[in-house]
């Protein structure tokens, strides 16, 4: 990964709300290694994601609605999932 693709993944895991970049960054990046090994599916990476979104929900402001803020999450991890990569991890699954 380059230095603008990194940062672009960094500015991201802050706009959706995950706190540990470092241990989130490293989290996706396993997550691709497992899906190229063929050990994870893309119903796997969809558990991964739906787990992170739950955990997210319920940390969300109380002013926020529910569905709309756990709408808007789920939208962004699944991009961070689908382009966290130049090779664009949903595209081996």
């Amino acid at each position: 990964m380059d230095d603008r693709q990194e940062r672009r993944i960094h500015d991201s895991i802050g706009i959706a709300g995950l706190r540990a970049h470092a241990t989130a960054v490293g989290l996706l990046q396993l997550s691709m290694e497992l899906v190229r090994a063929g050990v994870l599916d893309a119903a796997a990476i969809g558990r991964i994601n739906d787990a992170i979104t739950r955990e997210l929900v319920l940390q969300r402001p109380r002013s926020a609605p529910k569905l709309e803020f756990e709408r808007s999450i789920r939208h962004r991890l699944d991009s961070l999932f689908r382009d966290g990569d130049e090779t664009r991890m949903s595209d081996s699954l």
